[in-house]
């Protein structure tokens, strides 16, 4: 089968390999339907990811048809259409009891899938742990619809349910990447007074202006002000920073009022600091970390409802055999792209 491959430090290739077989009762294969890039790819290629693994088939946004499970499966039988889980986690250690799906123990816990064990931009993918890592597509849901459960959708989904966002909260989202979009939606839901986008890119803006008008705008020189001017106690109640721009950490806890919430799920390339002396006395709560990404038979249930759609987010699609294409797009971010959807 055809499988994109990191190769080496700034080097992907498409790559012929067997197609994945059942390596214990608990796994699944899938035959994937649609795959995309995300910007975490870009991370391995670039050598941002110290535990991604050369030779492995990256993705880890898929959605496809079961075609295979293992003895001890249960949820899901070959036929069904799912989304796979970006993360793998065995539901049985302390962290996945708990809801911390992210710091499973298992040694295939966490961000495996396209990391640290083959992943979804191929033709067929292995599932560890099928009964935690595939949710089933409801009916009348389409691929396109679902395409992002597992991964960004469920990372905004979490972003926003950790912030703690109220009905007189005025909300601060930093980024309107496909991550910070997907947050923008899941925070929506949450019904806050009022909502700002931080984005320096101004198609971007121009994206987030056109598909949600109620909210607002702003480019990162003039969030700090704009922030207060547009808030009550001197600054935005909750700050989720989505973007991991060198400067979008410093930018996030200057926009907070005291006492606010930062929630912080951004990647970032180098450490950030914390000035705890410039910040003495803002009483800030950070929250950060990985998705938790376990909820996404709700967020299967949102989309169903019509209460979420992030179709808009792919503007470009391609067939797996261009795969190479597709990522200079998305990594120079031409013709205005946001998303690209890959069709094995």
């Amino acid at each position: 089968m055809l499988a994109y491959t990191y190769i080496k430090e700034g080097t992907f290739a498409l790559t012929e390999k067997p197609k994945p077989t059942l390596q214990d009762d608990r796994d699944a294969i899938v035959r994937v339907t649609l795959s995309s890039i995300c910007t975490s790819d870009l991370h391995i290629k670039h050598s941002s990811v110290p535990r991604a693994v050369p030779g492995i088939t990256v993705g880890h946004e898929m959605v496809g048809v079961v075609e295979e499970v293992g003895s001890a499966v249960t949820s899901v039988r070959p036929g069904d259409r799912v989304t796979v889980n970006v993360e793998t986690f065995c539901g049985e250690c302390f962290f996945c009891k708990n809801g911390w799906v992210n710091n499973c123990t298992d040694p295939n816990g966490g961000w495996a899938l396209g990391c640290r064990i083959d992943g979804g931009q191929a033709e067929y993918v292995r599932v560890p742990y099928a009964d935690q890592g595939l949710d089933k597509i409801p009916d009348g849901v389409t691929d396109r619809q679902a395409l992002f459960v597992g991964d960004i959708l469920a990372t905004g989904y979490w972003a926003a349910d950790i912030a703690q966002i109220g009905p007189e909260d005025t909300v601060l989202v930093i980024g309107a990447g496909p991550t910070g979009l997907c947050t923008l939606q899941c925070v929506l839901l949450k019904e806050p007074k009022q909502v700002i986008v931080c984005e320096k890119d101004p198609q971007r803006r121009t994206f987030v202006e056109e598909h949600y008008p109620q909210v607002l705008t702003v480019e990162p020189e003039q969030a700090a002000d704009f922030v207060r001017a547009h808030s009550a106690h001197g600054g935005a109640d909750r700050v989720l920073e989505v973007a991991g721009a060198p400067d979008t950490f410093a930018l996030a806890w200057a926009c907070a009022r005291p006492n606010a919430i930062v929630t912080v799920v951004a990647l970032y390339d180098a450490p950030q600091v914390l000035p705890l002396p410039d910040m003495y006395g803002k009483n800030l709560t950070f929250q950060t970390g990985g998705v938790d990404g376990c909820r996404c038979g709700e967020i299967l249930s949102l989309i169903a409802q019509g209460k979420l759609d992030t179709t808009p987010l792919i503007t470009h699609t391609y067939p797996l055999k261009d795969i190479a294409a597709a990522y200079d797009l998305f990594e120079h971010r031409q013709d205005k792209v946001i998303k690209v959807a890959i069709a094995p």
